[in-house]
């Protein structure tokens, strides 16, 4: 990309050495090419022909211009002490300056005047955007029809699960492919978490997203009671995500279908004073009537110490 703003222009066609970032498999008869090194060239409207390999007459000029600048460039900062990136390039575009402008010593003019009159007339004019460098990847989706990249996870639509997907991601992007057809996009995420789009969804999970933490406790304070509020809001209050226990509250809610407001919240009332966290803890003490059963005495009531059914040390011999 620097090269090609370099020239000012954009060549019919490009002729790399079988670099790894830009040669996925090195072969004479047909390399397979880097997938982002492709989109470049379709972005830049070029040809790609890799050298054949442990061929270096195939890219000659380019040998013969490493040469070149070894000499002209390396040779005379050799003795130089350099202390950043930005110091080197520097230095090197100021010699390559005095490079490009040095006379032939056979022929007339100079590189850059050879550049000027033979080449840059051929390029075509580059692209009105320059290319974004996009990562490529295969990803397989989640049951939850969700794929990861870079520790967030996106959602597809959800008849695409189990299968392989293609994710393209750029600074700004996240493109999921299935079989070079684009399925879902999203902005992309620098930070662990979950993103989802609603019609990614079954309808089932849809329903379950219209819900809010205050619906949920708005809810269970105005149609159940106090203690059932404190109960659902506990369990939204102990996952990192509040997300993941709405299921659990909706699964408490539901129960005031089977059963009165009021034995609901005296269950509550007993989960939360116990310490009970789990649905199937209230299911069993409705199921059981625990919740009719007067207040039992609590650790701290002294219990008394004169009683018939009390044994003392003579009753023991």
């Amino acid at each position: 990309m620097q090269a090609f703003e370099f020239f000012g222009g954009v060549p019919a066609l490009v002729i790399p050495d079988n670099l790894r970032s830009g040669v996925s498999r090195a072969c004479r008869y047909d390399p397979d090419l880097n997938p982002s090194y492709q989109q470049l060239a379709a972005h830049y409207q070029v040809a790609i022909l890799p050298a054949r390999p442990y061929k270096p007459k195939d890219k000659a000029k380019a040998e013969v211009g490493v040469q070149v600048v070894e000499r002209w460039i390396l040779a005379r900062l050799r003795h130089h002490s350099i202390f950043s990136l930005a110091e080197a390039n520097r230095c090197i575009r100021s010699l390559l300056e005095e490079l490009n402008t040095r006379p032939f010593r056979r022929l007339p003019g100079n590189r850059r005047q050879a550049f000027e009159t033979l080449d840059k007339p051929a390029l075509r004019p580059l692209p009105q955007h320059p290319y974004e460098v996009v990562q490529i990847r295969q990803c397989r989706v989640n049951i939850d029809y969700h794929i990861e990249f870079d520790r967030h996870h996106y959602s597809v639509p959800h008849q695409y699960v189990g299968e392989r997907v293609e994710v393209h991601a750029s600074d700004l992007l996240i493109l999921a492919y299935f079989r070079q057809r684009q399925i879902a996009t999203h902005p992309r995420r620098y930070y662990s978490g979950i993103t989802t789009e609603a019609g990614h969804m079954p309808t089932r999970h849809r329903k379950q997203q219209q819900w809010t933490p205050g619906r949920l406790k708005g809810w269970a304070r105005d149609i159940i009671g106090p203690d059932t509020l404190a109960w659902v809001t506990g369990r939204l209050n102990e996952r990192q995500h509040p997300e993941q226990a709405y299921r659990v509250c909706l699964g408490l809610l539901s129960l005031s279908r089977e059963y009165p407001a009021q034995r609901l919240n005296a269950s509550c009332r007993l989960a939360n004073r116990q310490g009970l966290t789990r649905l199937k803890q209230i299911k069993a003490i409705l199921q059981s009537n625990r919740d009719k059963l007067p207040e039992q005495l609590s650790l701290g009531t002294e219990l008394p110490q004169h009683n018939e059914n009390i044994r003392g040390p003579k009753s023991f011999h």
